[in-house]
């Protein structure tokens, strides 16, 4: 049994993949736009020290971290959460925040099960509206999820530095998560 390869999947993470997870996002990080955002100061340490953080003490019960496998390694990760938007219905919207597949395992379908992970994780939560912030350039992702239902509701937000150097403009997109029983 020791040779038996462990099938590719989705689970929540464990707080020993910190380092894991921190590695891969600041891989991923630093080829995105959002990357030029958040990396600023925070070193491989201190996003180590988050992540642990955010598996073993998140803030609420809903927010959670999931991790994608493929061939026993971590090869992408997710959050869930309530939707902090101001304009968020409490216990309605829920919230897909980071989502990052490491991009050297893309196209064997970790993302499609990473994002059905996502969606199970906040039906289970008791959402019934998922939500998720894309960069306006993001032309890739938007297309994923525009396949999978996901389409813009129309907000948009810019984010960027203090010294205004870096911009990000990003869309919203939502879906029906309701379950289909109900």
């Amino acid at each position: 049994m020791a040779d038996t390869p462990i099938a590719d999947s989705v689970r929540t993470a464990l707080p020993r993949e910190a380092p894991a997870l921190a590695a891969l996002q600041r891989r991923v990080w630093q080829h995105s736009e959002v990357g030029a955002l958040a990396l600023g100061g925070i070193d491989l340490a201190e996003m180590t020290e988050q992540w642990h953080a955010a598996i073993d003490r998140p803030p609420l019960a809903e927010c959670r971290v999931l991790v994608a496998l493929g061939d026993g390694e971590l090869v992408g990760f997710a959050t869930t959460s309530p939707s902090p938007d101001a304009d968020a219905e409490p216990g309605v919207d829920g919230m897909v925040g980071e989502f990052v597949v490491d991009p050297r395992a893309t196209g064997r379908g970790h993302g499609s099960r990473l994002l059905n992970a996502c969606v199970d994780t906040l039906r289970a939560d008791g959402f019934t509206r998922a939500t998720w912030w894309v960069a306006s350039t993001d032309d890739r992702l938007r297309t994923f999820l525009a396949s999978a239902g996901w389409a813009p509701d129309g907000a948009h937000r810019e984010l960027g530095n203090e010294d205004g150097t870096v911009r990000l403009r990003q869309v919203r997109l939502h879906t029906d998560i309701t379950p289909e029983d109900r």
